[in-house]
């Protein structure tokens, strides 16, 4: 079902954990299947991902695409990471069960979430300094 890559990649997955000083976190839960995944982003003030980490809970695909994406992560511009798409996982793993490929999306999205909510905070910050 999955090839040698994701399962060697499933059996070590980097950058599982929390990331202290994470200013960016994007969390999703998946209705259907209770899968959830949790992407902590560290943004400098150039918007460029300076590390990434991961935590999830789900299946093969879930923990894969998500150590991928914070291998990968890292040196992109928030808007470099808002364009991400399944491809980009598939280009470094292979091949993924049709399935599967959900959970390839789910972990994007979850990027993508943590990405916003780094720019929802940052605005907001601009805005308090605005009126001091």
């Amino acid at each position: 079902m999955y090839n040698r890559k994701v399962l060697d990649i499933f059996k070590n997955p980097s950058n599982a954990g929390g990331l202290k000083g994470a200013n960016g976190v994007g969390k999703l839960v998946d209705d259907k299947t209770g899968e959830t995944t949790k992407i902590y982003l560290k943004i400098d003030e150039n918007d460029v991902v300076e590390e990434a980490k991961f935590k999830a809970m789900g299946c093969v695909a879930t923990i894969v695409s998500s150590s991928v994406l914070t291998d990968i992560l890292p040196g992109m511009s928030v808007d470099e990471v808002l364009n991400l798409s399944c491809k980009d996982i598939l280009d470094i793993v292979g091949d993924m069960p049709m399935e599967k490929m959900f959970f390839v999306e789910n972990s994007i999205e979850t990027a993508k979430l943590a990405v916003k909510d780094y720019l929802k905070k940052k605005e907001k910050e601009q805005k308090k300094l605005l009126n001091a």
